[in-house]
C-alpha cells in the first residue's frame, strides 16, 4: 500500500506518494524515487529493444549505403536524447506523471487528445512486440519439442506480461536492470552471426553504394527517433521514479546512450539482412543467421526476453496512467485492460514482410500528432510557466486548468498540417509551426488567459 501525506497547501484529497510499493503506483506528486543513475540507465536500455526497430532498419534498404544508416541511427539517439531531458524536466523536478504535466497546457478535459495519441500507438506496438516474442518461443518449443501453436504462446505470453505489469515500478526497476545484460549479449551475438554470414554479400553492395545525405537521410533519422516519439511525450511518468541530483546534461546522456546501442545493433541487423535476404521478418531472419541449435534456441528466448522488457517500461505504463487519469481506475485495473487491448491490434498482420512499408507509414502518421503535442508541452513549461508550475491547480479540476484549453489545440492542428505537408520528416516540421502558434495564442488570446495564472 502507498502512504501518502497531503500537502499543506494541497487541495483536499491531493497527497504525496511518500513510498511505492509493489503495483500500488497513482498521479500524485512522487517524493520517494526508486531509481539512482545507473538503474534509470538500465531501465531505459531494457526497454528500448523493440523489434520495430530492426523493421525501420528493414525500410531504408537502397536509400543509405551503411555508413549513412549508421550515421541516421546515432543522430536519431542523440536527437531522442536531448528531447526527453528537456520534456521530462517537469516530471523529474515535481515528481508528478505525463497526464498531470499536460494539463498545464491542454486543461483537464484537454489531455484526453494527448492522452490518446500517445496511448494508442504504445498499445500496437504491445500487441506487435507480443506477437513476436510469442513466436519466439513457439520456435523453440517447435524445435526442441515439436509443439507448435503460436495462438497458445501468443495468449500465454500476454497474459505472462500482463502479470508483470501489475507489479508496477518496483518490478519494472529489477525487471529492466537484471535483464540488461541478457539483452546486449543477445544483440553482440545476433549482430555478429549477421556479419558473419552474410559479411561477403553486404560489402558488396552497402560500403559502395552512394546513397543520400538529403532528404532521405534525415527522413531515415526520424524513422528510428519516430520509433521513441511517443516516450518524448511520457517521459515524465518515468523521470519522477528517478532519484534528484543529475544536471540536465547528464540526464541527455544517459537517454542517448542508453538507447543508443540497442537502437545501432537492432537497426543495422535488419538493414543488412534485408539488403542481403530481402527477408523483412526477424523470426525468419534470426532462424537464418544461427547454424547452431543450441545458440538459435538462446537467441530465441533472448527475443521473448526483450519483449517483455520494452512492453512493460514503454507500453503498458503510457496508456495504464491515461486510463487512470480519464476513468479513476486503479495502477493494476488499468495494466490488465491495456493488456487485453493488445490482442485487438491483430499483430500478426503487422509482422508480415509485406507490412514494413505499413509500419513506416504508421510510425510518420502518429508521429505527425506526437511531435506537435511535444512542441506545445515544451513551449509551456519553458516560455509559459518558465519552469514553474503550481501543483496545487494541477490537481485543482475547479481551477484555472479546468476545461479545455483551445490554445494548445489549434497550435496541434496547425503542427499536424505542416507535419503532413512533409511526411519523410513529419516530426521535425511540425515543432516550429506548433510552439510558436500555442506561444502567440497564450500570450495575445485572452480566452486562454486563465491558463496563465
Amino acid at each position: 500500500m502507498t502512504t501518502s501525506t497531503s500537502r499543506p497547501d494541497a487541495p483536499q484529497g491531493v497527497a504525496e506518494a511518500t513510498t511505492k510499493s509493489v503495483g500500488d503506483e497513482s498521479l500524485a506528486p512522487q517524493k520517494t524515487r526508486i531509481m539512482g543513475r545507473t538503474s534509470y540507465l538500465l531501465a531505459w536500455f531494457g526497454g528500448c529493444v523493440s523489434i520495430g526497430t530492426f523493421t525501420m532498419g528493414s525500410s531504408v534498404v537502397g536509400t543509405l549505403n551503411l555508413i549513412q544508416a549508421t550515421v541516421a541511427i546515432a543522430i536519431g539517439c542523440f536527437v531522442i536524447g536531448i528531447a526527453l531531458a528537456i520534456n521530462g524536466a517537469a516530471g523529474y523536478k515535481y515528481g508528478i506523471p505525463f497526464m498531470v504535466q499536460a494539463r498545464s497546457a491542454f486543461g483537464f478535459q484537454g489531455t484526453r487528445l494527448p492522452g490518446l495519441v500517445r496511448a494508442v500507438p504504445a498499445i500496437v506496438w504491445y500487441g506487435f512486440q507480443s506477437w513476436i516474442g510469442a513466436g519466439a518461443l513457439n520456435l523453440v518449443s517447435a524445435t526442441l519439442f515439436g509443439y507448435d501453436n503460436l495462438i497458445v504462446f501468443f495468449i500465454g505470453f500476454q497474459f505472462l506480461q500482463i502479470g508483470l505489469s501489475v507489479l508496477g515500478f518496483q518490478g519494472i526497476k529489477w525487471l529492466e536492470n537484471v535483464g540488461s545484460a541478457f539483452i546486449l549479449a543477445s544483440l553482440v551475438y545476433m549482430f555478429y552471426s549477421t556479419v558473419v554470414r552474410y559479411g561477403d554479400a553486404l560489402s558488396a553492395n552497402l560500403l559502395t553504394m552512394e546513397g543520400s545525405w538529403g532528404l532521405p537521410f534525415w527522413g531515415a533519422t526520424m524513422l528510428f527517433l519516430g520509433i521513441y516519439s511517443t516516450m518524448m511525450l511520457n517521459v515524465s511518468d518515468y523521470s519522477r521514479e528517478h532519484v534528484k541530483g543529475t544536471g540536465p546534461g547528464l540526464l541527455t546522456t544517459i537517454y542517448a546512450m542508453s538507447i543508443l546501442p540497442c537502437t545501432l545493433f537492432m537497426g543495422l541487423i535488419g538493414y543488412m539482412v534485408s539488403e542481403a535476404t530481402g527477408v523483412a521478418d526477424p523470426i525468419k531472419v534470426f532462424a537464418n543467421a544461427v547454424d547452431n541449435t543450441p545458440l538459435l534456441m538462446t537467441t530465441l528466448l533472448f527475443i521473448a526476453f526483450a519483449q517483455v522488457t520494452t512492453n512493460v517500461l514503454n507500453n503498458v505504463v503510457p496508456p495504464t496512467y491515461v486510463l487512470m487519469d480519464t476513468f479513476k481506475m486503479s495502477f493494476r485495473k488499468a495494466t490488465v485492460i491495456v493488456g487485453l487491448l493488445a490482442f485487438a491490434t491483430f499483430p500478426w498482420e503487422l509482422v508480415k514482410d509485406e507490412s514494413a512499408a505499413g509500419l513506416q507509414m504508421f510510425v510518420q502518421t502518429y508521429s505527425s500528432f506526437l511531435g506537435p503535442i511535444f512542441a506545445v508541452l515544451v513551449v509551456d513549461y519553458y516560455l509559459i510557466r518558465r519552469r514553474t508550475l503550481d501543483l496545487d491547480k494541477l490537481y485543482d479540476e475547479n481551477g484555472p486548468y479546468r476545461g479545455v484549453n483551445l490554445a494548445a489545440f489549434i497550435a496541434t492542428g496547425v503542427g499536424v498540417i505542416a507535419a503532413f505537408s512533409m511526411p519523410t520528416v513529419s516530426w521535425y516540421a511540425s515543432l516550429i509551426p506548433a510552439g510558436l502558434t500555442y506561444l502567440l495564442l497564450m500570450r495575445y488570446w485572452k480566452g486562454c488567459q486563465r491558463f496563465t495564472q
